[in-house]
């Protein structure tokens, strides 16, 4: 991929992280996601109401002009803005890239062709759909069903793609790679995909029943049964696991700095959001370097 087209899709990255922000900071539980309530509307200052400029409103040299205040009211701005176009901008380069390493020796998938182009667009908009779900999740904890049916109908995808181009199997269609191999239900895709769904539900749903909804939320147990569909087994198991140990780690991590209790709830969704990007880009080598930290 040359450096102008990888230039190019970082700066409509920045363009799209920019409307997700949009979306996750007007998203009403009440309306839909695209409604109109959050797609019209001028941007606006958040503490004092004042229209933003086309200048102030430009992915990230607007933040960055303003050196992350208001021009009105001096207050300060959230950094989400930032970040949030910034991460976009490299999703949108990092998606590319790795998978053409990813499909570089499968001679059934032409490079930069139709079918390349599609499962690009289609883990891109996996990415966008978790990045606005955790936004939305972190302002209210709450998952919005749309989000789940969108991935599920991405996973339903997916299964076709990859048994269209012949592109599962016992050591392939899996981002652990071929140490998926080790795992059983790899003879049959959908059995696979939809194993893969019930234990996402079936792990998520039982801490749900177990503690009343206190330990979980029912939208995280939907989500799961998503990613479990859309990925695959066993690649939903790393998924569950990255997510429980980065979540453990990020509540105890704000136990011991005080700013939450012991009984706080704290948005689970990012958790299961960070963990199907890690499985995407490195879950060949997480798993293998699991197994070798353990002998095996």
């Amino acid at each position: 991929m040359s450096f102008f087209i990888s230039l190019l899709l970082f700066f409509v990255g920045l363009a799209v992280g920019s409307f997700l922000n949009v979306l996750a900071v007007r998203y009403d539980p009440e309306r839909p996601i695209f409604s109109r309530h959050s797609l019209l509307g001028r941007s606006h200052c958040p503490h004092c109401s004042n229209k933003l400029s086309a200048f102030e409103l430009i992915p990230l040299a607007g933040f960055l002009w303003q050196r992350g205040k208001c021009r009105s009211c001096g207050k300060a701005i959230s950094s989400q803005y930032f970040w949030v176009e910034l991460l976009t901008g490299i999703y949108f380069v990092a998606v590319p890239l790795f998978l053409t390493s990813f499909y570089a020796l499968t001679p059934r998938l032409a490079l930069y062709g139709g079918a390349f182009i599609s499962t690009v667009s289609l883990w891109v908009l996996v990415g966008l759909a978790l990045l606005l779900m955790s936004l939305i999740d972190l302002r209210l904890m709450i998952i919005p069903d749309q989000v789940v049916v969108f991935i599920t109908i991405l996973g339903l995808i997916q299964i076709l793609f990859l048994r269209q181009y012949e592109l599962f199997g016992s050591f392939s269609g899996s981002f652990l790679g071929s140490s998926a191999g080790i795992f059983a239900f790899r003879e049959n895709i959908f059995w696979n995909h939809i194993l893969a769904a019930l234990v996402g539900g079936g792990v998520f749903g039982s801490v749900w029943a177990l503690s009343r909804g206190r330990g979980m939320g029912f939208g995280d147990v939907k989500l799961a049964v998503a990613l479990g569909f859309l990925f695959g087994w066993p690649d939903i198991l790393l998924i569950l696991m990255l997510a429980v140990v980065i979540g453990a780690i990020c509540g105890l991590g704000l136990i011991f700095l005080r700013k939450k209790g012991f009984r706080d709830g704290i948005p689970f969704g990012p958790f299961l959001a960070l963990g199907s990007v890690l499985v995407f880009f490195f879950g060949e080598a997480i798993f293998t370097g699991y197994l070798r930290f353990f002998g095996l």
